[in-house]
């Protein structure tokens, strides 16, 4: 045994040690192992910077892109609903529905895709349903590792296996020949998780998990009591009002001394939102606010008709697919304090409407305020704009507009655009038309391109820890292969097993790429393990298919850490998981993987060949 590979098993021991430790961040852990492995002279600077530059990295990156514009969008949010709508309360249920919708998008885009996409759906689901994250994410990413084996494209894995059989001479694996053992992979799956999930899931919330905002628009317009004495009155033909702009208006009802009562918008005729750059016209309303009695004689002297809408009608007018709410709080020291400012008042910008403003906690009144620290204001206006508003250093956001916007507004603007550019990907995914880097990368540029969003927003949607955590470790397969110590694990295994029975040969080859499989990628394994199950089967006289198969079945089972497979690692924020968690609930599935790629495989795939 040379110093690289004792040092290279040093290194893999210590990082193990300080992952299940918890004590520091694993980023920082991968890329002090990249460090080492180039500062004993293990690997060159380039070997250890290479997996920076690999394209599984920016496919990562472009499928977290992706992802963001399905929930910026409100598609999430639309498929959380109707996930909700068929589970119902049902734990059972929605285990169920989650893992096998995962497990058919993985057998056509991928373990990576397939969770990215649905990862934010769960996370809906989890808020809605006041569920611990916990419980539902890492059944996610298992069920995707058993829907890998469910077609050929499902995983590089199987492409890799069933070239090494041609290049044998056998025939390559059919598309759908792996589905007889990833059917019943993926019902165990389901099986233990539905069984076993409540005692060996952990019952966490992470502090990544969102708020759930679906029903903030309700609460602020109930603590700013926003359509308590709300009027609309309409514009007649007799109306003075009529080629009035707001500005002139608010002027006219200042110099007509009406402190009773607030305006608050315009809602022009033919729009289902509110405006206040808008010239008045005949069947144009009023929103304002004040006493009846004081409504009513307002209307009567001006020539307005008062109108009878439910509360519900007011609210889908301010708050909608292209306009809606934000409260904002003046930080100390803010520009804003000592302004004046009123209900019904336009913003400088010109873009936003102030509908409230409140002190303690306690409504102010319809009249004139001076700012004062603390003061929480509730804006109107277009989205955008509430965006935009909120990037402004002289107020705090309570909650960003996009969040309450993707929310509350399931399918709302952008969300066809988004779910058409998911469709083109995964198509391009499942053909192979284009190397998946290029189809992943496409759709993200897209998404940006057609403004279903913001560069801004896809640049905080990566989440760089995954992808520092993937690019570090892909070094450490580069110095297994290097230093000579995967094939010493692989040679040793061989000469234990292989002038034993068939089936000890099988359970040897699975325990060997199982065990590498839960440090390294599965591709790396895979292609670490290839040569050494084609050589053992050759010897013992049994199919190489066989033994592929086996192969197969073993590096999808990356269950026992989050560090082997980039679904697993892009659960673990979300879910609030530690390393640790991990190997509880995945060793009865490593289990279930073992028995059947020991005991079925040869069944479907006879030794004999």
């Amino acid at each position: 045994m040379t110093p690289h590979i004792l040092i290279t098993f040093a290194i893999i021991a210590t990082m193990v040690l300080l992952f299940v430790s918890n004590q520091v961040p694993v980023a920082v852990v991968a890329l002090s192992a990249t460090l080492v492995l180039y500062a004993t002279g293990i690997l060159e600077l380039s070997e250890a910077l290479a997996g920076f530059g690999d394209t599984t990295i920016l496919f990562i990156a472009s499928l977290f892109v992706v992802s963001a514009s399905l929930d910026s969008s409100g598609v999430t949010t639309w498929a959380g609903q109707v996930l909700i709508r068929y589970a119902g309360e049902s734990r059972t249920r929605l285990l169920v529905l989650s893992m096998l919708l995962v497990a058919f998008l993985t057998a056509l885009i991928g373990s990576g895709g397939a969770v990215a996409a649905l990862l934010p759906v769960l996370v809906i689901v989890s808020v809605r349903l006041k569920r611990p994250p916990a419980q539902l994410m890492m059944p996610l990413a298992f069920a995707s590792y058993s829907g890998s084996m469910l077609v050929l494209t499902g995983s590089l894995v199987n492409v890799l296996l069933s070239d090494a059989a041609s290049d044998v001479g056998l025939a390559p694996f059919g598309f759908f020949e792996m589905t007889v053992i990833g059917v019943p992979l993926l019902a165990g799956t389901v099986a233990i998780v539905i069984l076993f999930g409540d005692m060996l899931l952990p019952v966490r919330t992470s502090r990544e998990m969102p708020e759930d905002l679906s029903h903030h628009s309700r609460m602020l317009t109930e603590q700013y009591k926003l359509f308590d004495q709300v009027y609309q009155l309409e514009i007649t033909a007799a109306s003075p009002y009529r080629g009035t702009l707001q500005a002139v208006l608010e002027s006219r009802l200042e110099r007509e001394n009406h402190p009773e009562l607030s305006f608050i918008a315009i809602r022009p005729l033919r729009q289902n939102s509110i405006s206040w750059q808008h010239s008045l016209v005949e069947g144009d309303r009023l929103i304002m606010r004040g006493e009846q009695a004081a409504m009513d004689a307002f209307a009567e002297q001006h020539g307005l008709t008062p109108c009878q809408e439910t509360v519900g009608k007011m609210r889908e007018a301010l708050f909608n697919d292209s306009h809606g709410f934000s409260e904002v709080v003046l930080p100390p020291r803010s520009r804003l304090i000592g302004e004046t400012v009123f209900p019904g008042m336009v913003t400088e910008s010109g873009d936003l409407i102030i509908l409230g403003v409140q002190r303690g906690g306690e409504n102010l009144g319809p009249g004139e305020t001076v700012l004062a620290a603390g003061d929480t204001l509730l804006l109107q206006g277009r989205w955008e704009a509430l965006e935009e508003y909120g990037r402004d250093p002289n107020v705090l956001v309570v909650a960003a507009p996009d969040m309450i916007r993707s929310q509350a507004r399931p399918l709302g603007a952008g969300s066809i655009r988004a779910i058409v550019i998911l469709a083109v990907m995964v198509t391009l995914l499942a053909t192979g038309v284009v190397p998946r880097v290029v189809a992943g990368l496409a759709a993200a540029c897209a998404v940006i391109l057609l403004r279903v969003l913001k560069i801004e927003r896809a640049y905080r949607a990566i989440n760089w820890n995954v992808l520092i955590m993937v690019a570090s470790l892909i070094p450490l397969s580069t110095a297994m292969y290097k230093t000579g110590a995967a094939y010493l694990i692989a040679d040793t295994l061989v000469a234990v097993v292989g002038n034993a029975s068939p089936y000890a040969l099988l359970a040897g080859l699975f325990l060997l790429t199982a065990l590498i499989g839960q440090l390294i990628s599965s591709t790396a394994t895979t292609l670490i393990v290839i040569p050494i199950a084609i050589a053992s089967a050759e010897a013992v006289g049994v199919s190489p298919r066989t033994a592929l198969v086996t192969v197969a079945v073993a590096a999808a089972a990356s269950f026992l850490t989050p560090i082997a497979a980039s679904a697993s690692l892009m659960v673990q924020g979300p879910g609030g998981y530690r390393f640790g968690d991990f190997w509880r609930m995945g060793l009865p599935l490593l289990l279930w993987f073992f028995l059947v790629g020991t005991f079925l495989v040869p069944m479907l795939w006879p030794f004999a060949g």
